[in-house]
């Protein structure tokens, strides 16, 4: 059998029906795992959907508490056909966030698969129960097609706590370096670049959220009676984000700053067209770093939001100067970023420049990670892709928004490559959530092509890549 009679025989399975109503029933499991009464449903969604389809497959399958998060398991299945084969491990998450009900269109429903032309409505559809379907669909379509089996070693490991932030993933992988030992990386989640574009990305930007925040009394005081006697924090605290990112959107703070780019990144960069889809918001020209680029901007830069800001009481107003004011930050950023000081460079930036009473506190951050764009493994899944689908893919060094790539790049120092099936307006986080229908067919022709040629010539592809590293 060719490469091109399975795609067709995955294409068959897709136009059957079958997969939509595999959708349609995960879907309908209400994996929400910020709720701390779900814990039966995000067991049943590995038990009953994810474990039958891997153990059909051959898959041994281990369950495994979390180490950080009570009742929010982790799944590892392992595939060993022959240690001399290349080893692929993928990943999947089965919770999604709140479903958020009473937002929907009325005619919608969060855990009920709804067809509408090219869209198919309900949570987790496009985060991440639609992408890792395909990815399991694919696989069982290799799996057929070869007679029983898939020609490579295959792992896998689900989490059910990705939408409160992955714990336990770090540590579990710690724990399991050996079970979860491979060659290579290749999983899906985060959108594409845009719906027509079949996209590769490599890493994602690392985030750190933190709070900036100044006490000055302990007690609000009447305005007319103490105005102008009294600082003003609200005042202050503006004045001191202002000297962090400025009117232009523009990180400020020299020590936080990227590497430049380098002509190699922006060549890759400058096949890139951000925005200007439907349903996508018009991007502001003149926000940002001057001198680069929408696609340098984003996947290339570092970028410091403010989240939220508050002083007195917005609700309700008073004739009073403030007691307090806070503000809640996020600085994304790339490969080479001085991250892990990130307290310590705001509190000098800001002391050198009199705003030595805003208290600087770390809430939580993750690193950045990034594949060479030149690595024998990217032009090989490139190429694939390019004649699966007829269409030139979008290759994006990194994702803008952070994904648990850390923990299978740094801790089991993994290539990874990650192949979207979603797009940027698909409602993800939001209400209305969907997948297209257009991406999850050709998503399943793309993975079934990626597999198969993972058994065919994958090894060649991992030799080359070991001489290489060598030289």
């Amino acid at each position: 059998m060719t490469g091109e009679q399975v795609v067709q025989r995955a294409n068959a399975y897709f136009d059957s029906g079958a997969f939509r109503q595999v959708l349609a029933r995960r879907i309908a499991l209400q994996t929400e795992s910020q709720k701390q009464d779900c814990d039966a449903l995000l067991m049943q969604y590995l038990q009953q959907e994810i474990m039958p389809p891997l153990r059909a497959l051959g898959f041994e399958l281990h369950l495994c508490d979390n180490p950080e998060a009570a009742n929010r398991p982790f799944l590892i299945a392992v595939h060993i056909e022959d240690p001399a084969l290349p080893t692929l491990l993928s990943y999947g998450h089965g919770d999604v966030v709140f479903g958020d009900d009473d937002n929907w269109r009325s005619d919608l429903s969060p855990w009920r698969l709804h067809e509408e032309g090219d869209r198919w409505y309900g949570r987790g559809s496009a985060d991440n129960k639609g992408q890792h379907s395909i990815n399991l669909a694919a696989l069982e379509q290799v799996f057929q097609a070869r007679g029983g089996r898939l020609g490579f070693n295959c792992k896998l490991i689900f989490e059910m706590g990705e939408e409160i932030s992955s714990p336990g993933l770090a540590e579990i992988c710690r724990r399991q370096q050996d079970l979860l030992q491979a060659d290579l990386f290749i999983a899906s989640d985060g959108p594409r670049l845009n719906a027509m574009q079949p996209t590769l990305f490599l890493g994602s930007r690392g985030c750190v959220n933190f709070r900036l925040s100044i006490r000055a009394r302990d007690n609000a005081y009447h305005s007319g009676n103490w105005g102008g006697l009294l600082s003003n924090p609200g005042t202050q605290l503006a004045n001191a984000l202002a000297s962090l990112v400025n009117q232009h959107g523009q990180l400020q703070v020299a020590a936080l700053q990227p590497p430049a780019l380098d002509d190699a990144m922006r060549a890759i960069l400058r096949e890139l067209d951000v925005g200007g889809q439907p349903h996508d918001p018009q991007i502001d020209e003149n926000w940002g770093e001057a001198g680069l680029t929408p696609s340098e901007r984003l996947y290339g830069w570092n970028t410091l939001e403010v989240l939220a800001y508050q002083t007195g009481n917005p609700q309700r107003p008073m004739n009073a100067i403030p007691a307090s004011a806070t503000a809640v930050c996020q600085l994304r950023f790339v490969v080479g970023t001085d991250w892990q000081r990130l307290v310590e460079h705001l509190q000098a930036h800001l002391q050198a420049r009199g705003f030595g009473n805003v208290e600087v506190e770390w809430l939580r951050g993750s690193p950045a990670t990034r594949l060479n764009p030149q690595d024998p493994l990217v032009h090989w899944a490139l190429d694939i892709m390019q004649h699966t689908s007829g269409k030139k893919p979008a290759l994006l060094p990194n994702l803008g928004g952070s994904l648990p790539n850390d923990v299978f790049a740094d801790i089991l120092e993994l290539p990874t490559l990650w192949v979207p099936h979603s797009y940027p307006a698909c409602g993800q986080h939001g209400v209305n959530e969907h997948m297209l229908q257009s991406i999850a067919r050709e998503g399943l022709q793309i993975m079934t092509r990626l597999f198969w040629e993972l058994g065919e010539n994958g090894g060649d592809v991992l030799a080359q890549r070991r001489r290489e590293a060598t030289r």
